[in-house]
């Protein structure tokens, strides 16, 4: 357990809270280890995390993460000096989020049916456009400049697209690609190239090809028409948050960085961050460290009680009595969390 910074601090608590109550109802139990690794330690100590952070993590079954990230530490310390040695340590390579609209929340969309948005963002997670090749040359002189290479290899395409593909195959039979590839020459062809290779191997799943400008438009516009999204590092982090807005919050929005070989642990993270503006309130939406929990049961196995923690959240969101502020309530954090683990607790509801 790594609450992290600011809500992260006060919304995993919340999300153990769920994780306890359901392993009791379904026969199993849970050993947390606490890490205090944040922008806090790093002002302690002058890293995110200690020197020897992943060969502790590897011993772990899963990594439950906040959110990590806070004023006086610069954004890019914060992220390369933990969940991003993390990703890449473990071949965390595929990075999951799910959007889904359930009754009872509001979307800022008139959305048509309101139930229709079920899509989740398939996104590459340890290369492409997030990598440290490049530099700073010429510092402090009027021909200072910075050069950012993106890396895409054939291996990270490859197993992404094909994990789409077959997440694809369980759901709704549709893969949408997100490229870039009328103005990004080189990296984007071939990852049109690699999409259209590993299509080839699912004649069953409909696809299709979007610029990454007109998919965000037609997030807006038609969000119902979409599935399964893959999309590359920094594409899939910027249509994830706004498939998170257009589903009404992301605060209701999981995440999780998955091994799918199981040779690493895994790391589950919401996809907001540490929301400094709100920390320390009581009033962050723990909904999305919820449902990242879930996320994180179903990877191990306990699929039952995974099912039960989201069967749970969308009654509590239907009914509309306990809402955080971001969704125009006025409950506490700790309040949602008691209604979610009242609804799981209510019986006849389970099935183990």
């Amino acid at each position: 357990m790594v609450p992290g910074d600011g809500i992260g601090r006060e919304v995993v608590p919340e999300a153990v809270r769920v994780l306890e109550t359901v392993g009791r109802i379904f026969d199993f139990h849970f050993t947390w280890e606490f890490f205090d690794w944040s922008c806090e330690y790093y002002q302690r100590f002058g890293r995110m995390m200690p020197e020897n952070g992943l060969a502790t993590l590897r011993a772990f079954d899963s990594i439950f993460l906040g959110a990590v990230g806070y004023p006086g530490v610069p954004d890019h310390v914060s992220l390369w000096g933990l969940l991003i040695p993390i990703r890449r340590g473990f071949h965390q390579f595929v990075n999951l989020r799910p959007a889904k609209l359930c009754a009872g929340v509001a979307s800022p969309l008139a959305v048509k049916p309101r139930t229709a948005i079920d899509l989740v963002i398939v996104r590459e997670n340890t290369e492409g456009e997030y990598s440290e090749v490049g530099g700073r040359h010429n510092l402090g002189t009027s021909e200072e400049y910075v050069v950012q290479e993106s890396r895409f290899t054939r291996r990270g395409c490859d197993r992404i697209i094909r994990y789409a593909f077959e997440l694809a195959g369980k759901r709704r039979g549709h893969v949408t690609s997100a490229t870039k590839s009328n103005g990004i020459v080189h990296s984007m062809p071939y990852w049109d190239e690699r999409f259209v290779a590993i299509a080839k191997e699912f004649p069953d799943v409909r696809t299709d090809q979007f610029h990454v400008d007109i998919l965000c438009s037609h997030f807006v516009t038609k969000p119902e028409f979409f599935d399964v999204v893959v999309a590359s590092n920094l594409f899939g982090d910027i249509l994830s948050d706004l498939a998170a807005g257009v589903v009404g919050s992301i605060g209701l929005a999981p995440g999780a960085n998955i091994n799918p070989n199981n040779e690493f642990p895994s790391m589950f993270e919401p996809v907001h961050g540490s929301a400094p503006d709100i920390a320390g309130k009581g009033i962050a939406n723990p909904i999305a460290q919820i449902r990242t929990g879930a996320m994180m049961l179903a990877h191990l196995g306990a699929k039952d009680a995974a099912v039960a923690i989201e069967a749970a959240v969308e009654r509590v969101l239907s009914s509309g009595t306990t809402k955080t502020p971001d969704l125009g309530g006025s409950s506490s954090t700790r309040e949602v969390t008691d209604a979610v683990i009242a609804a799981i607790a209510e019986p006849g509801q389970h099935r183990k």
